[in-house]
């Protein structure tokens, strides 16, 4: 091994230290505007559109040093390759290939964005504004409670400064006081739009296996259920669902529910 060589490995280490730091400075400023939209979002209508160019600018940042990583990553790597094979007998170099492949494979099934999506809260605002009559999926217990409650209601009003719907349940059930409609204002956050009942494209073609939260036939009460086909049947666009706790005579009955009134399990929900 030359001296040279060392060299060259030593200045890419170097080299690509410094590009992991400056990705954490650059994540790190990502996160101080994340927090401040999430806490304080109308600032984006007060400064214009300011903060999402600073915040689009970051993640340009960010990518090129992502690529930039790499890019030594894979210079040393050929480097050290080059120094190893010169010295391996032929069954180490088959090991090092068959452990380089089984690595590529699991990063191109795992491998996700390092960075998440920019969001703009103006757009979530005008989303939440247009879902004024519509039915959704509301979570009507507090955050304290022992388990989520999901149900669906219609959307009455949406008030943008508090970032609050206000909703009603069209079909309370019989324990409810007085036996008639009753209203919540709930936060964005418990508030799950369903799929348009019109546009069957607008719901997810969810793999086997996957959980997920689905009016329960005959009520209108939302409970965690298990896909059991991925793809939903063409003629009604009908899911097909296996609901937790739902056990029959030692098994689990299967029962269809229109695209329309299954969305995503939130995460960590209760029950």
């Amino acid at each position: 091994m030359s001296t040279i060589e060392i060299s060259s490995i030593l200045e890419n280490s170097k080299e690509l230290d410094r590009l992991r730091k400056e990705q954490e400075d650059v994540l790190l400023e990502i996160n101080k505007i994340h927090k401040k939209l999430q806490s304080n979002p109308e600032i984006v209508e007060k400064s214009g559109d300011n903060m999402l160019l600073k915040l689009r600018a970051l993640y340009v940042q960010a990518k090129e040093l992502s690529e930039n990583e790499v890019s030594v990553s894979n210079a040393l790597i050929n480097q050290l390759d080059t120094l190893l094979q010169s010295g391996l007998s032929a069954a180490q170099r088959k090991k090092i290939e068959v452990t380089e492949h089984k690595k590529k494979r699991v990063k191109t099934e795992t491998d996700v964005s390092k960075y998440p999506p920019v969001v703009s809260m103006r757009n979530q605002l005008e989303l939440a504004a247009g879902l004024k009559g519509e039915q959704v999926a509301a979570r009507v217990t507090p955050d304290d409670a022992e388990k989520d409650e999901w149900f669906v209601v219609k959307v009455t009003y949406f008030d943008r400064e508090a970032k609050e719907f206000e909703v009603f349940d069209e079909e309370p059930g019989d324990d409810e006081d007085g036996g008639g409609q009753r209203t919540y204002k709930l936060p964005m956050s418990r508030i799950i739009p369903f799929p348009k009942r019109n546009d069957p494209s607008s719901a997810p073609d969810y793999p086997t296996g996957k959980c997920v939260l689905a009016v329960y036939p005959g009520t209108t009460a939302l409970y965690k259920a298990t896909v059991v086909n991925p793809h939903r049947k063409r003629k009604s666009d009908d899911y097909l669902l296996e609901f937790d706790d739902d056990e029959e005579d030692g098994s689990m009955p299967q029962r269809t529910v229109p695209f329309h009134k299954v969305v995503p399990l939130p995460e960590g929900h209760r029950q």
